[in-house]
């Protein structure tokens, strides 16, 4: 890190409050807790790391309010959600430790007709931007990416390194593209004629909204007509598959390998963990949360928690485990009572 910072620049950044140690103590990098070192910032985030929080060479940690007491040496800060103040630590790094250089670089190929500002826009080596498309200020293309003809993307991007970006798609303000991720491909569509899948053809956009991420070789399916939608504030996790025409709403969390069939709607802050697999032209409410490998085949109201395949509600799926457990138990039960009406004579027990 190329940067160091006292104790109480650091309280400022995060809002908090010292609890103890010296304000000019010197921080210039951050770790976690049972990696840091006396010049590093961490945090307490979760009370099942607290055995690895008395035992930390941090500098500094980061701690929920009411927190008085650590390792010996160890300065605190007290904030109301240590997480999400450790996000503002790392934002900090890293607007320092990334380089954004505006230019085009001479092996990159830039079409005549693209619009953007080269003295505010950074375009690495091996990067394609194809006719009529436009750039944001502060956006940055990575090596070797693709972007397709009358794409627009917005302001402040980040788009890493052999993402593509195909016709027409629109990107809004300080979206990021995680290497490979690929935007606009043709949806999975065919018709069976003539004893044969026939394509259909694909000829609608991607539309995504400020302040989505999207993570790496994660791929959103152009829509058939009109647009898939991805809302803005929607944080996309790696290997997840979104189909054609589906709209995902605002603020949504989407964990690896999920996918979404095409046209099914996702309402605001859905939550899909990991291996959800959701059938499509289906609907999921404002804030549902699919639990881990839920099996979603009919729509589902919001504000509910899901869990199973298929998906029910999540109180229901946990009492449906624990009586599966106690089968073993239930069926050695059943077979004693049959041995002891055998033994009776009684044909119940045949």
């Amino acid at each position: 890190m190329a940067i160091s910072l006292t104790l109480s620049e650091l309280a400022r950044w995060v809002d908090g409050n010292i609890v103890r140690g010296g304000l000019d103590l010197s921080l210039d990098g951050m770790a976690a807790l049972d990696m840091a070192g006396p010049h590093d910032v961490s945090f307490l985030g979760n009370e099942k790391y607290h055995s690895q929080f008395l035992k930390t060479q941090a500098g500094a940690v980061i701690v929920p309010r009411g927190v008085t007491d650590g390792p010996e040496g160890v300065a605190l800060i007290e904030v109301d959600n240590p997480t999400l103040a450790f996000g503002i630590v790392v934002r900090h790094f890293a607007v320092i430790a990334r380089k954004f250089v505006p230019g085009i670089h001479p092996k990159a190929f830039v079409d005549p007709s693209a619009r953007f500002d080269p003295t505010k826009v950074c375009v690495h080596a091996g990067a394609v931007i194809m006719a009529d498309s436009s750039v944001g200020d502060g956006s940055e293309i990575g090596a070797n990416t693709t972007i397709g003809t009358d794409v627009v993307i917005g302001r402040d991007c980040h788009i890493m390194a052999n993402v593509s970006i195909r016709e027409r798609c629109v990107l809004g303000d300080r979206v990021i593209l995680q290497p490979g991720a690929v935007i606009g491909a043709d949806g999975y569509g065919y018709e069976f004629s003539g004893g044969k899948h026939v394509k259909i053809d694909q000829v609608g956009i991607v539309e995504i909204g400020n302040d989505v991420e999207i993570g790496a070789n994660t791929t959103i399916d152009r829509a058939r007509f009109g647009k898939t939608i991805i809302g803005e504030g929607t944080k996309i996790d790696n290997l997840v598959q979104i189909g054609h025409n589906c709209v995902i709403g605002k603020h949504c969390l989407i964990i690896s390998l999920t996918g979404i069939s095409g046209s099914t709607r996702l309402g605001n802050y859905v939550t899909c963990a990991g291996q959800v697999g959701i059938a499509g032209h289906l609907t999921i409410g404002d804030k549902a949360s699919l639990a881990a490998r839920t099996g979603v085949p009919v729509s589902l109201p919001g504000g509910e928690v899901y869990s199973g395949n298929p998906a029910i509600r999540f109180r229901e799926e946990m009492k449906l485990r624990a009586h599966a457990r106690r089968l073993p138990k239930l069926v050695e039960r059943v077979k004693a009572i049959e041995e002891t009406l055998k033994a009776k004579g009684d044909p119940e027990g045949e």
